[in-house]
């Protein structure tokens, strides 16, 4: 649950919105209203609250939603995740189809990604955009496919990409991280450590939660595969 806190000088105005992730994922946004005041007003100036009010409630509602969509869910009304076959139960949506190779087994394989975590409410632990080269371009995460040094969710993602494709992968915890040395890692240490003691807690896991504080959100787009062996 995510609470957005929107302060307001205006009588009877929203101020906080709530907004419940629900399994499947989708959105449910609420808003609630701050107690009336005594005082009176004269009638226009009801008028002209009443209307900042609605700006005020739908701005919320509207930013709110733009957030929690860009985190991680996309309501099934619009859109389906899919299981990939023999994943482990990676599901997958994808947001653009490419038109490129599809890579193989012992490709060199480059991707941009964001990677989230939903049991921090889609918090952004990295992104590929943000690692920057002497000139200030974006440098893509490499690897070689197969070579099992990245977690399997990323590999089973880009298994049936074509370069060019972007697609949004929800990766359940058993084809997640698995240890504090697989790949992709943010380069924070801070965002590291906030990562694997979220994954790895072990009073949490023993309360049986590990079904979920694993699963992870990736936004990847296949950038390039080349073949290092002809």
């Amino acid at each position: 649950m995510i609470r957005c806190f929107a302060r307001t000088p205006l009588i009877g105005a929203p101020f906080i919105s709530t907004v419940h992730f629900t399994s499947p994922p989708s959105i449910r946004i609420f808003a609630s209203r701050s107690p009336s005041s005594s005082s009176s007003s004269s009638s226009s100036s009801s008028t002209v609250a009443a209307s900042r009010r609605s700006i005020i409630s739908l701005s919320i509602i509207a930013v709110t939603s733009s957030v929690v969509s860009s985190v991680c869910f996309t309501s099934p009304a619009l859109a389906e995740f899919s299981e990939i076959p023999n994943s482990g139960g990676v599901k997958a949506l994808d947001l653009r189809i490419g038109d490129g190779e599809v890579p193989i087994e012992g490709d060199q394989i480059e991707i941009h990604y964001y990677g989230r975590l939903a049991a921090k409410q889609g918090w952004r632990f990295d992104s590929t955009y943000d690692h920057k080269d002497s000139n200030g371009e974006a440098v893509p995460f490499t690897f070689v496919l197969g070579s099992s040094k990245v977690i399997p969710g990323i590999e089973t993602a880009v298994r049936s990409m074509k370069v060019g494709g972007i697609r949004r992968v929800i990766i359940p915890p058993s084809q997640g991280y698995q240890n504090t040395s697989q790949e992709p890692l943010p380069p924070n240490f801070f965002d590291r450590q906030r990562l694997f003691t979220t994954i790895f807690n072990p009073t949490r896991l023993a309360n049986g939660e590990g079904s979920t504080l694993g699963t992870l959100v990736f936004d990847i787009e296949l950038v390039s595969t080349r073949r290092l062996h002809r």
